[in-house]
């Protein structure tokens, strides 16, 4: 498994002081973000949110070791992912108020979040077969949980991966729990990398919590499925909180007890008390971080909320071509309808 802090100092990794506090300051927007939209939902302004405090690391490391022309295929849980790529952050916060996923039109190169579980898997062994079709030069990273290992689409998705030597890397942030179910309930195998043997590609293990690790591990991956050797990467690390805000963790988390310390402790703290040891962060630049990913937040609600509420006719458009004579009835009605009440008083 592959670690970096308590095991090798800065100056004996490929990263210079400026790049771990870049790091530093993307897990902290990611955990401020986090925190902001538990609060939001639980007031009612936006739908429901899926946690992932304690695997800041896992994401921000993965997402810093991307080439900006490589594509991210993301799962509902990787927000602090697509943050830390630059993903604007009034954009996911708009797709949990029911809005569309790109309104900012940004060019990062993301798929839409994957809400079922594991159906992006194919989906990037496709695109990656598209690029060797094309002769591009990139690279894809799936991301998707260890739920998403014990799904049909997993093994379809590897398996023409590996065939067909698409430049894939799948990236399993393994957080111990398919909802509440523990992961030593869902497979017997000994780990998640060792499934990539039977696809006939290599799979390797990285301290989650450990964002250089993850960076570097990442990073090495990519530079593999380029070569068209993909790649199956295993982040160990821990959800904290619930599976979504509609979740109560209290009536399963105890089922698991027996996980090392590193992978159950913060990883933000645990990366901060390792860049003080090696000197390239103090109390100063600590607050500013925090300070600066504080004003990010507050400009990207005030970015969501002055966005206009749609107009309930919209949902006919692009429909049909020409609507047929019931439905044309029944927006006649609607028209009407909405004419005469205001919908947003009735809602409320």
């Amino acid at each position: 498994m592959n670690r970096i802090i308590g095991e090798r100092e800065l100056d004996e990794t490929p990263f210079s002081a400026e790049a771990a506090r870049e790091t530093f300051e993307r897990m902290v927007l990611a955990r401020r973000f986090d925190e902001r939209a538990i609060a939001l939902q639980r007031r009612g302004w936006m739908s429901s949110w899926p946690p992932y405090r304690g695997q800041e690391a896992s994401q921000v490391g993965a997402a810093l070791a991307m080439a900006d022309d490589d594509w991210l295929f993301p799962t509902y849980r990787s927000n602090g992912m697509q943050v830390a790529r630059g993903v604007p952050i009034s954009d996911i916060l708009l797709f949990r108020r029911g809005r569309p996923e790109f309104n900012s039109e940004h060019d990062i190169p993301t798929f839409p979040q994957a809400v079922p579980i594991a159906t992006q898997i194919p989906h990037a062994a496709g695109a990656g077969m598209a690029m060797n079709y094309r002769g591009d030069e990139d690279a894809v990273l799936c991301y998707f949980g260890d739920g998403a290992t014990s799904e049909g689409d997993f093994h379809e998705g590897l398996n023409f991966a590996g065939v067909f030597d698409a430049p894939v890397v799948f990236f399993c942030e393994n957080n111990n729990w398919a909802i509440s179910l523990p992961r030593h309930k869902q497979t017997a195998s000994d780990s998640i990398a060792v499934k990539a043997e039977a696809y006939g590609f290599e799979g390797v293990q990285v301290d989650g919590n450990d964002p250089l690790a993850v960076r570097e591990t990442v990073a090495d991956a990519l530079d593999s499925a380029r070569k068209g050797k993909p790649v199956l990467v295993e982040s160990l690390t821990y959800r904290q909180g619930a599976h979504t805000t509609s979740d109560d963790p209290s009536k399963y988390e105890d089922v698991e007890q027996d996980l090392p310390e590193w992978r159950t402790a913060d990883p933000l703290d645990r990366y901060e008390t390792w860049l003080r040891e090696q000197g390239v962060i103090d109390d100063e630049f600590v607050e500013a971080a925090y300070d600066e990913a504080d004003e990010l937040l507050a400009e990207a609600v005030e970015e969501a909320e002055a966005v206009e509420d749609p107009d309930p006719h919209d949902v006919f458009d692009r429909v049909y071509a020409d609507v047929p004579p019931r439905l044309r009835d029944q927006r006649e009605w609607l028209d009407s309808f909405l004419d005469d009440h205001d919908v947003y008083e009735l809602e409320h």
